[in-house]
């Protein structure tokens, strides 16, 4: 399982960028996306922005769940009292993605007993709609401090090794 994790600014902006693999049952915690994919997940991310525009006047949740779904992409995306957005894609496999069925791409790993228990192996189930709240709860945590810096401009790219680490240990513990 991969994961692609951004927050967007009021503008559409992408304010921070973060990829990361599964560290549940013997993961290793390494995003295996293409190099292509890179590129794709940026795309997949801003496409997703319309329909979180659309989500957010319906619900009163800042947690939208589940807003996309684009070739095995899935887009979770949590909203904050700013109109800040947290996007999170996850990847079950992303060597069977189309875009990334190239020649050289790893083989996937066979399906087994122990990985159907895996966050991974149902991406729409509610263990793990509740395992990707609990990490855009964390991560807005560790957000609300880090807007909370006097040196900090609304909209400014966050460039901070600690908030970087907050969300990658986040991830480690939820994803």
């Amino acid at each position: 399982m991969s994961y692609y994790f951004s927050i967007i600014g009021t503008r559409d902006n992408p304010l921070f960028e973060a990829d990361f693999g599964t560290s549940k049952v013997g993961g290793d915690g390494i995003a295996r996306f293409r190099d292509e994919a890179k590129h794709m997940n940026q795309f997949i991310v801003h496409a997703a922005l319309d329909l979180v525009e659309e989500a957010q006047w319906s619900t009163k949740d800042l947690y939208l769940k589940r807003v996309d779904t684009f070739q095995n992409n899935h887009m979770h995306c949590f909203l904050t009292g700013g109109n800040v957005k947290f996007m999170l894609l996850m990847n079950p496999d992303p060597a069977s993605t189309p875009y990334s069925a190239h020649p050289t791409a790893p083989p996937s790993r066979p399906s087994t007993a122990r990985q159907s228990m895996l966050l991974a192996s149902n991406p729409s189930s509610p263990q793990t709609e509740d395992a990707v709240r609990q990490f855009m709860l964390e991560v807005y945590e560790a957000w609300t401090k880090c807007i909370m810096n006097p040196f900090y401009d609304v909209n400014q790219t966050v460039t901070s090794p600690v908030f970087r680490g907050r969300v990658l240990t986040a991830a480690k513990k939820y994803l």
